[in-house]
Order: structure tokens, then C-alpha cells, then sequence
């Protein structure tokens, strides 16, 4: 079993180290759906991309 901690503190933007406060959302639009970059407010450094599959694609 994998042991669960959880912290009170705010993490760390893994680029610039200050607090995860708020992040970015910008918003590409594909022909396969929609995906999202999600990136730091104070650097603009990408943390992740998230892809939403349009409704018919199931």
C-alpha cells in the first residue's frame, strides 16, 4: 500500500519555486476536441497539456 500525506502549505512551481497560488489555462482548439496548456502566471513556463475528446468521440 502506498502511503497518502497531505499538506497545508501551497506546492511549488516546479520552474520558479514560488507558491501554487493560481495557475494559467490557454485554450487550443483542435479538430479532435479541445486542449488545454496550463503554465505559470509568473513565468508563463508550461506545467501540463489536458485534452477534452469532442462529445462524439465518446
Amino acid at each position: 500500500m502506498i502511503a497518502v500525506e497531505e499538506y497545508t502549505d501551497p506546492p511549488l512551481y516546479p520552474h520558479c519555486k514560488e507558491p501554487l497560488t493560481r495557475v494559467v489555462r490557454t485554450r487550443i482548439q483542435e479538430m479532435l476536441g479541445t486542449a488545454y496548456v496550463w503554465s505559470c502566471p509568473h513565468r508563463r513556463c508550461t506545467l501540463g497539456i489536458t485534452h477534452r475528446k469532442g462529445f462524439w468521440m465518446g
